[in-house]
């Protein structure tokens, strides 16, 4: 079997690579301006990804409030809980902002397109995928601040304003992504004939936004006392921590009796941690921080993790005769 290589991996080990060659460029206060740019990519990805999702394609999964109450309960309580812990049994093996990017990582909402992609692919519950990624993208604003200001705001800690922060998601994330929605009437075909030069758009912004932040990081010497064994530390870390999610997502649903298609869409979008959404939020919420390159490690080692499993999940049960028969012995 053939193994295609993903271009965004590359990118990112790319854009990590060029930021130790050329730290200067993407640090703060350097040529490239990172508090500009990386806030008007941020605009810039949820515009285009406010006009490319059309609302109206998931109403008919909106009733489906057992599997809707899985889903986010795993994406913003079971996630956050099972980091605490594991982070807890950790101690003090790991570096404080590796400690801070796995929370971070546990905070995050679901992913939206490759959520969706691979419960097609699955043959599950495709509407109630749709309605489970972008519901989650929307309380997350809210609820993946909140999480980390509650751990961060601790007694002892670094605090971070809350409010500020909020504020800052709603009117980067949630502001262009209604602007887009309102300019669906005008440049929704446009967004759907060019539907690749969007996605690549949508990537390469997010490559800058990782390459200044490892900047930042490495010409703050951040990185000077890690490793490879950091890595191996977030590798790990982030493999327990889906093998986890996902059992425990697909017990519950054995429990409530779901269909082999709810069943489908609840693990692959409960198990799931966005990307795409992760980095900008990252940005805004930890901007300031000389750390973010190291908070960011665990998200950008978990990202292409859960896509080669979840792939590779994907097809077995795609492929499947009798696909409910075969998922129930998983």
């Amino acid at each position: 079997m053939r193994v295609k290589l993903d271009w965004f991996l590359i990118g990112m080990i790319a854009a990590v690579g060029l930021a130790w060659a050329y730290p200067q460029l993407g640090a703060k206060n350097g040529p490239l301006h990172p508090d500009l740019i990386n806030k008007a990519g941020v605009a810039l990805i949820f515009f285009l990804n406010g006009a490319a999702l059309a609302f109206a394609s998931f109403k008919s999964g909106a009733l489906r409030w057992p599997l809707h109450l899985v889903v986010q309960g795993a994406t913003y309580l079971l996630f956050p809980l099972l980091g605490l812990g594991l982070l807890f049994l950790a101690g003090g093996l790991i570096s404080p902002a590796l400690t801070l990017g796995f929370f971070f990582l546990c905070a995050l909402p679901s992913t939206v397109s490759s959520s969706i992609a691979m419960t097609s692919a699955a043959r599950g519950n495709v509407p109630a995928a749709l309605f489970n990624a972008t519901l989650s993208s929307i309380l997350g604003v809210f609820l993946t601040p909140i999480w980390i200001g509650w751990m961060v705001n601790s007694p002892g800690a670094h605090t971070i304003p809350l409010g500020k922060v909020i504020l800052d998601l709603v009117t980067w994330l949630i502001f262009p992504l209604v602007l887009g929605q309102l300019s669906r009437p005008f440049i929704a075909g446009w967004v759907k004939r060019h539907k690749a030069k969007v996605f690549l758009v949508d990537r390469g912004t997010i490559l800058i936004i990782i390459y200044t932040s490892f900047c930042d990081s490495i010409m703050r010497g951040v990185w000077s006392n890690e490793g490879v064994m950091t890595v191996l530390a977030a590798l790990a870390g982030g493999l327990l921590l889906f093998a986890i999610v996902f059992a425990g997502v697909n017990a519950v649903c054995s429990a409530l009796k779901f269909s082999d298609e709810d069943r489908i869409a609840a693990v692959f979008c409960g198990s799931k941690k966005t990307i795409a959404a992760g980095v900008p939020m990252a940005q805004l919420i930890f901007g300031s921080d000389p750390r973010i390159g190291l908070i960011l490690l665990p998200l950008m080692v978990y990202h292409p993790m859960q896509l080669v499993i979840c792939g590779v999940l994907a097809r077995r049960w795609g492929s499947d005769e009798h696909n409910g028969t075969q998922l129930e012995r998983r």
